[in-house]
């Protein structure tokens, strides 16, 4: 992840700054030493916990020698503390995808060191295996660099002033960099007195423009004015630290770069960086260099004290380590806004605890979380799938933020002429690879595969080393070799959702072109500039001679080019038609719904795994077609313009015609409900309201039973169809784990709907506030909860809510309450406050535990209301008796509800027998299995005593095909129970 360090310029003016002259006796202190850890006061402010692992530079002990405390002002003192707030302020400020994990979350709480190997000359200059995309762990003999190590004297005891740390893209060279320089703002790095951090994408923006050492210090650190004339004087204590060596060019022959000592005299900034290497200017001081490991060689080895490579997190505990320190900051849940909290402390435990089995188990994941760089997307993907979303934050800008923070805007090769971007230069290769195995269906790939769509199309030396560039510095950031079972000798993309982003990146930057094409292309230029030429001849012809084919040829030598044109410019087409055969494949309609299995394939899937000689899955990419939407949104696109990957407005365009176009045909087709989430969640990905108003105009019914609706799936469904218009004849939200939380978000979504069903949720007394406030709304257009509340435990609380929306509610018609624990109290409520509404025409309050008393009560007020038509109290705790006071009440009264309590009316058949047993059959594995055979054993003998009863033959035959039905449920019941 980058960073720079630059603050405002300030005016230099020579003669400013002197050079301080100093007797050979003489040793002027540079810094007193700090006495706030001894009298309890903090230089800084209040005393911070700094957490570091694995190595602390905090421990450094001061280096040996003949250099002290250097300067005993006041005036310094206070310079160099300025100096160190200025530092921390700057460090300390984290990108916006960092401040998603907490208000509070900082560098200094949750850093990991990755392990730092020692290596030599001689290992540099090893040609690397092709592909390199090996992991280099430490050797068994060379225990692993702690940053306090990093100075200490070499094997043959010499002094080390120069230490170059080199590593891939995403070992975390610069995150180590920042964190070891707040901890020297901090008072956390006694080794040395001045810290000076230079960024060498920040110098190489300079050009050859000449500034001194001086210039260039104070420009970008102005309390540092006064105390620059004694750099010279402060030995080893002094430490720069060069980052990212790679953007600049460096000439170490003395005909290239001349000597210079003097850090006042104006050169160029690789000059002097030069000559800060060579020892030449400042030699007594120290000095850090970060580097990608292409830029090695522009250092020459006698300038190099120490080389250590920064290896990531070779060892899963650090990788553990890394998780459990995000997840456990104090407010990790609470959203950037604000506005909801992830989860309880178990609860985040919970998913540390099932992404180290993960881990443990030796899954691909553990070989992608060798780069610290991916633990960080694996947190943010966690992050985002678990917790409240911020306004506008998708899956795709998460993936294009991580590429941001790890490649910028940087070159492949600062040396090249054509000055390619390196996200650029992935984009067209493994982005080329990507979709190859997207088309195929393939996610392991061959060395021959990878050298394949690497080395294609080269033909120059420049291009040659540009590869060579991209092997060694970036390859293995996308790829890494695969370490499951029965795929020896292969690779795969570091993370799966990583193909799928390469591949839609590829054809949304047009990079895919067919055979058609690429010919049709030079054809089409050839036909046009010839056609130019034949033109002016025969224009001349025509007036010249009388012939009327001429002007026939003429007209048809300007068509070919413009019919070419079009034939072969059809790669909106091609987007849009890749992009819709993928999300609308019927293989994929009865898997997990997207979002679900991004979380497994992080977390794994509890159970055993699946055996290596058992035929393989089917391989799934259907975050391709949403990735391709989210790549097309304002957004994302700002982000890729800045990694030199721009996508044109026209371009844009043309392809959300296309998608439209298609989706047209396809979108109004039933999908199954994980296919439908993943359709919307395609619209949230887009982020186009307009387009998706017009592509889901034709919805009508939203069936998302059985999708376990996460916060995040509830957000993506609001945002989506929030802003429709068109009413929704049904919503079905059926089994869905939905809590209360959900309820509010999709409220926008709930005030469109003419029929909801809530029902098998987890929905309690919370829940009825907000359905009290949906019915309430003076944009409601429910009229159905039929079978829609049931298996709620909603309560009497809840139950008293409900009626308080009744009240001022003037739509529902049909209300369920089955088995939502109401009790004799709740139907008692009920009756005393069903007045209250003057539209309800079907209540059903089945299988809620109440009595004779309390039954028979809301029967005589369902009797008196002016529309009710039906009332359900089956599987309620009624007695024989009660149930015949049931059955005489409907007798004693014309008109007002039919009372539905058993599955006989007298000696004949309730016409509802059918609906009180296909209830039993929808829910017999959710309900308490004794108290339903209790329920049935008394129907069932209800419906015997009745046959007994009667002499019509007929309704004898119903009687016994109903108690046909019912013994086969209590067979069922047994089987089931046993």
């Amino acid at each position: 992840m980058r960073w720079g360090f630059r603050l405002p310029r300030a005016s230099w003016r020579s003669g400013q700054v002197r050079m301080v002259p100093l007797r050979d006796h003489e040793c002027i202190p540079f810094l007193i030493r700090w006495s706030w850890p001894l009298k309890g006061e903090c230089p800084l402010g209040s005393p911070r916990a700094f957490t570091r692992h694995h190595g602390s530079s905090a421990d450094s002990a001061p280096p040996s020698g003949r250099h002290g405390q250097l300067f005993r002002s006041v005036t310094a003192a206070e310079a160099i503390e300025r100096h160190r707030r200025n530092l921390a302020e700057w460090f300390i400020r984290l990108p916006r995808e960092e401040r998603q994990f907490g208000p509070t979350f900082a560098l200094d709480t949750a850093h990991v060191d990755p392990v730092i190997r020692e290596s030599t000359a001689d290992e540099l200059l090893r040609p690397p295996a092709e592909p390199a995309l090996q992991h280099q762990l430490p050797q068994p003999g060379l225990p692993p660099l702690a940053l306090s190590q990093l100075f200490d004297p070499d094997a043959c005891g010499r002094r080390v002033q120069t230490v170059v740390l080199y590593g891939t893209v995403g070992t975390g060279k610069s995150t180590l960099v920042r964190k070891m320089v707040l901890d020297w703002c901090h008072g956390q790095l006694p080794a040395f007195e001045l810290i000076i951090p230079f960024s060498c994408e920040d110098l190489s923006s300079l050009g050859p423009a000449p500034a001194s050492l001086c210039q260039l210090v104070a420009q970008r650190n102005m309390p540092l004015k006064e105390v620059l004339p004694l750099m010279a004087a402060a030995g080893p204590r002094l430490l720069f630290v060069l980052n990212g060596l790679e953007h600049l060019n460096l000439d170490f022959r003395l005909a290239g770069t001349g000597l210079c000592s003097d850090p006042e005299e104006p050169k160029a900034p690789a000059t002097i960086i030069v000559n800060l290497l060579r020892k030449y200017m400042l030699p007594e001081a120290s000095i850090l260099v970060t580097t990608r490991p292409s830029a090695i060689s522009r250092i020459p080895s006698k300038y190099v004290g120490r080389y250590g490579e920064i290896c990531g997190f070779s060892d899963t505990n650090l990788q553990k380590l890394y998780f459990q320190l995000r997840f456990n900051q104090p407010d990790c849940g609470v959203s950037a806004g604000g506005t909801g909290v992830l989860a309880t402390p178990a609860q985040r435990d919970n998913l540390v605890q099932m992404l180290s089995r993960n881990l443990e188990g030796h899954h691909q994941i553990a070989a992608a979380c060798f780069l610290p760089s991916y633990c960080w997307l694996v947190c943010a993907t966690l992050h985002f799938l678990h917790t409240p979303t911020p306004a506008g934050q998708t899956l795709t800008s998460i993936y294009t933020s991580f590429l941001r923070l790890n490649f910028s805007g940087e070159m492949l090769d600062s040396t090249d002429s054509s000055k390619v971007s390196l996200m650029a230069y992935a984009a067209r290769t493994l982005g080329k690879l990507a979709h190859k195995g997207v088309t195929s269906r393939k996610t392991y790939f061959s060395e021959e595969d990878v050298s394949g769509c690497l080395e294609a199309g080269i033909k120059t030396e420049e291009e040659f080393q540009l590869l060579h560039v991209f092997r060694r510095d970036a390859l293995r950031f996308f790829l890494a070799p695969c370490v499951e079972p029965g795929h020896p000798g292969t690779f795969v993309f570091t993370v799966p959702a990583m193909q799928e982003y390469l591949a839609a990146l590829y054809i949304v930057l047009g990079l895919h072109k067919t055979t058609l094409q690429r010919v049709g292309k030079d054809v089409a230029e050839l036909v046009g500039r010839v056609g130019e030429d034949v033109s002016l001849v025969l224009g001349i012809l025509a007036k010249l001679l009388p012939l009327r084919v001429l002007p026939v040829l003429f007209n048809l030598l300007k068509v070919v080019p413009r019919m070419f044109g079009s034939v072969v410019g059809k790669s909106q087409e091609a987007v849009a038609q890749a992009m819709v055969l993928e999300m609308f494949r019927e293989e994929d309609y009865y898997n997990d719904d997207v979002l679900d299995q991004m979380g497994a394939s992080i977390l794994g899937v509890e159970g055993p795994r699946r055996h290596p000689d058992e035929p393989p899955e089917d391989e799934v990419f259907e975050l391709f077609p949403m990735f391709v939407g989210g790549l097309l949104s304002a957004h994302n696109r700002a982000v890729l313009a800045q990694l030199g990957c721009p996508i044109k407005n026209l371009d844009v365009l043309e392809n959300a015609r296309a998608i439209k176009k298609k989706l047209g045909t396809r979108g109004r087709q039933v999908l199954p409900p994980s296919e439908l989430l993943d359709y919307l969640f395609f619209h949230y990905e887009f982020q186009n309201q307009r387009f998706s108003a017009e592509v889901l105009s034709s919805l009508r019914q939203l069936n998302l039973a059985g999708v376990r609706m996460t916060p995040l799936k509830c957000t993506v469904v609001a945002a989506v169809l929030g802003s429709g218009k068109h009413a929704l004849d049904e919503v079905n939200l059926a089994s869905c784990q939905l809590e209360a939380a959900g309820l509010c978000t999709l409220m926008p979504v709930l005030l469109r709907a003419r029929k909801l069903g809530l029902q098998l949720n987890s929905l309690g007394p919370e829940a009825c506030r907000n359905l009290r406030d949906l019915l309430l709304h003076d944009q409601c257009q429910i009229t159905t909860l039929r079978h829609r509340l049931s298996n709620n435990p909603l309560t009497v609380a809840g139950a008293a809510l409900l009626m308080e929306g009744l009240a001022g509610n003037t739509s529902l018609t049909h209300l369920s309450l089955l088995h939502t624990n109401l009790g004799d109290e709740g139907l008692e409520l009920l009756a005393s406050q069903l007045d209250r509404n003057q539209q309800l025409q079907e209540l059903n309050v089945a299988y809620n535990g109440a009595g004779d008393t309390a039954a028979l009560a809301l029967a005589k007020a369902a009797r008196e209301h002016p529309s009710l038509e039906l009332l359900h109290l089956y599987f309620n705790e009624l007695s024989s008796e009660g149930r015949q006071v049931l059955r005489d009440l409907r007798g004693t009264a014309e008109g007002g509800a039919r009372v539905v309590a058993s599955l006989t009316e007298g000696t004949a058949v309730s016409e509802y027998w059918s609906v009180i047993l296909s209830e039993v059959q929808r829910n017999l594995n959710s309900w308490d299995r004794a108290r339903v055979r209790r329920h049935l054993e008394l129907l069932l003998r209800d419906l015997e005593d009745s046959r007994g009863a009667t002499l019509n033959p007929w309704r004898k035959a119903q009687m016994l095909r109903v108690e046909g039905e019912v013994k086969a449920l209590l067979e069922q019941l047994g089987a089931s129970g046993s």
